[in-house]
């Protein structure tokens, strides 16, 4: 099981608002090439996208069903991916102070990823889960697609402390 987290500087319900726009899933999912929602009411429980998976000149589409859905907290997904079988992709939002902690946890369920899943191929999701973490984040910090960094906020001394700390 492939488990990854994320602290990402915006309120929940900014990465929430990402999740939720079916439309928006190939920004953010590492392999798609294009998304579309096909089935029902994105993300609600049943709801489906289409997305394109390109190789080379090799185009394959797919399908991903949402099997779970807490708005703002929760959303399980079960990836179909043709003959690798399918996998199961649960994202979970917590507030952490006035940002998000965005927690995954990926693991295959059937199919030729399920029979030959193991410690290697966990390692490879881990790395689609830090490309993946990190496009969410830069959609949801960013949300105008600029990459300026934006300056932290001014940092005041409390009352009474001398010279600079560190903790």
């Amino acid at each position: 099981m492939a488990r990854r987290h994320r602290l990402i500087r915006v309120a929940p319900s900014a990465v929430w608002d990402v999740l939720a726009d079916g439309h928006r899933y190939a920004e953010w999912v590492v392999g798609t090439a294009q998304s579309e929602p096909v089935r029902g009411q994105w993300p609600c429980k049943d709801a489906a996208i289409r997305f394109e998976v390109r190789l080379g000149p090799v185009r394959l589409t797919n399908e991903t069903v949402v099997r779970r859905c807490e708005e703002g907290a929760v959303l399980e997904l079960e990836a179909h991916a043709g003959v690798l079988g399918t996998a199961r992709i649960a994202i979970e939002l917590r507030p952490w102070g006035e940002h998000c902690l965005v927690i995954v946890d990926e693991h295959p369920l059937q199919g030729a990823g399920g029979t030959l899943h193991n410690v290697g191929f966990d390692a490879l999701i881990q790395l689609r889960h830090r490309t993946m973490l990190a496009r969410l984040a830069r959609l949801c910090e960013n949300p105008a697609g600029d990459d300026t960094p934006h300056p932290a906020p001014a940092r005041t001394a409390a009352p009474g402390a001398q010279g600079v700390g560190h903790a």
